[in-house]
């Protein structure tokens, strides 16, 4: 174990009370990352002094206006302009306000780019007896260059005094994180990838979530300090290695931000060894399964497929576990886990498979769990933050996505190239998640960079990627698929709600609606398998009747695939054609 960084900073809310309770000033205004409860409490504190003062939300300051200031039952109108700024793309700043257009069903709002660079948003509220009023919302932002030499503009602190016009305020929030954050990507890693088994970064902060009526939205400063150290540490070490920003080919280890609520402002930096003890849970009926279930049940509801069964071992050891059931049909391949943080998927696999193994002639590879050793990552930091995205367990004990790997040294994804040698199905069946609620990375810039399409939910999206004479093929499975699960209760009624809430606050969708799904299809001939359909359920993370609802959408889908391959016939030769 090696400590690269260890601090404790004072509490930013606490040190303007200090201040001010002294008499500086008689008015104050402040911009923080804290939640309500904390910022009351703290204005509460400046008023037993005499002093009038208002903390407002320096994440997400629209939307915190309408939670805190406004009377939503009241309005009958809303009209936004909201800045567009150089240094950022055009809609982020309305993607800031996500998810202010689902707070009411009855009321009509609106949004209009702005012509200017102000850091403002100009709101026009019209209340349902007709009275008219505008409001000029401040949005504290910052250019500033990244760890990767990157410029951005991120949300930031500010300080106003008796009406003053203000100055940036770095805040303890900002300032955990970029301490922190610097302190690794100046360490001395060497030169030879993997540099560490696991970099832990335990951080306390005291702000609680907070939930709104919109879907499964949540505010959480937590949540987003969590994916701001992973994505920005995996970008550090990119560079390090001399890799464009994104690959997933990099394998620094796994590095795993616990990011926990605790009434001091704390970080620790640190190397560990592998965690190799594995979470256990209650089995559960996989039908009804509310939650994720555990990898014990995974392996013994593996067991229970009649087959040839066949593994591979990632760099923990632990094992990945497949079954081939052999029979006449047109085989597919159908896997899960690829990113163990998409739960349903896992549960979805099993099912599908479990439902085709009782059919005559069933022929199909299934695989439910490719990524062992990030499930029990994902398991471990659900303990403190269940509601959580936890992308720390989408890759590998290596630090990188499986499926980019290639050469001799595949541990997880060789099941995927025995699942092809042994089966030879032109069809895979991927099945996957994305966050079921906003992804923001609020201090690099806000919209998570190399992901901008997956920064806010729209429905159960399809990828079909196929290789370049397969064009017809993959259109014509879409299509049967899409076909086939429009008709699963309120699937269709959910999608159409998510789109039309992305179209509102991310603008141009980029992607083809076909029956009620998003979707997007392409020519990608990296896949070796010529058909690769790749499910995305908003599923991170999501328990309940809506987790139920998850994997019986991912199960109906593969169950469709599976119908619908069997009567798609194979290209024609081109030798042949000209034969």
């Amino acid at each position: 174990m090696t400590l690269i960084f260890e601090s404790q900073f004072e509490r930013t809310l606490d040190a303007l009370v200090a201040r001010f309770s002294a008499g500086e000033a008689k008015k104050v205004e402040a911009w923080v990352f804290d939640d309500e409860k904390s910022r009351r409490q703290a204005e509460a504190a400046l008023d037993t002094k005499g002093v009038k003062a208002k903390f407002r939300s320096a994440y997400k300051p629209l939307l915190h206006f309408f939670l805190e200031d406004v009377q939503i039952a009241d309005l009958a109108a809303v009209h936004v302009i909201y800045p567009v700024y150089a240094a950022c793309p055009k809609n982020r700043f309305l993607l800031e306000a996500y998810p202010i257009a689902g707070l009411s069903a009855d009321l009509k709002m609106t949004f209009e780019a702005g012509r200017n660079d102000a850091f403002f948003y100009d709101v026009t509220l019209t209340t349902k007896d007709g009275a008219e009023s505008t409001h000029k919302v401040f949005a504290p932002n910052r250019v500033h260059t990244d760890f990767i030499g990157e410029t951005l503009l991120s949300p930031t602190g500010w300080l106003s005094i008796d009406g003053g016009s203000g100055e940036r305020l770095e805040t303890d929030y900002e300032a955990l994180f970029h301490s922190a954050a610097n302190a690794v990507a100046s360490h001395e890693w060497g030169t030879t990838e993997p540099y560490f088994e696991e970099l832990n970064i335990a951080v306390t902060f005291p702000a609680e979530d907070k939930r709104l009526p919109v879907g499964e939205e949540v505010v959480s400063l937590r949540e987003a300090l969590h994916e701001d150290f992973y994505f920005s540490l995996l970008e550090v070490f990119q560079k390090k290695s001399g890799r464009p920003i994104g690959d997933r080919h990099l394998r620094p280890g796994q590095i795993v931000p616990e990011i926990r609520f605790g009434e001091a402002i704390s970080a620790r930096v640190e190397t560990h060894a592998f965690t190799t003890s594995e979470q256990t849970a209650e089995t559960q009926a996989l039908d009804t399964a509310t939650s994720p279930i555990a990898a014990g049940q995974v392996r013994q509801e593996l067991t229970s497929i009649e087959g040839v069964p066949f593994e591979a071992r990632a760099r923990s050891g632990r094992a990945v576990e497949a079954r081939y059931h052999k029979g006449s049909d047109k085989p597919i391949i159908i896997s899960g886990g690829q990113h163990p943080n998409e739960t349903t998927g896992i549960v979805g696999a099993m099912r599908a498979a479990k439902t085709l193994a009782a059919r005559p002639n069933a022929h199909f590879v299934i695989s439910p769990l490719e990524n062992p050793d990030g499930y029990q990552i994902h398991w471990r930091l659900r303990a403190d933050n269940p509601f959580h995205m936890h992308h720390a367990a989408r890759y590998t004990a290596y630090g990188d996505d499986l499926e980019y790997r290639s050469g001799a040294n595949l541990n997880e994804k060789a099941i995927r190239v025995e699942a092809e040698k042994l089966s030879g199905a032109k069809l895979h069946v991927n099945l996957h998640g994305y966050p079921s609620h906003e992804w923001t990375r609020p201090l690099s810039g806000y919209v998570p960079r190399g992901f901008a399409m997956w920064t806010v939910p729209k429905g159960f999206f399809l990828v079909m990627r196929h290789h370049a004479g397969w064009t017809e093929q993959a259109e014509v499975l879409i299509d049967r698929v899409t076909r086939h699960i429009a008709a699963i209760p309120g699937l269709v009624h959910y999608n159409n709600r998510q789109v039309a809430l992305f179209e509102t606050h991310a603008g141009e969708t980029g992607f083809r609606v076909i029956n009620g799904f998003p979707c997007l299809i392409s020519v990608d001939d990296r896949h070796t398998v010529p058909l690769t359909l790749i499910t995305e359920y908003p599923d991170e993370t999501i328990y309940g009747d809506a987790f139920v609802a998850g994997h019986t959408a991912q199960m109906k889908t593969v169950l469709s695939a599976y119908e619908a391959i069997q009567t798609i016939d194979e290209p024609v030769a081109q030798s042949e054609a000209v034969a």
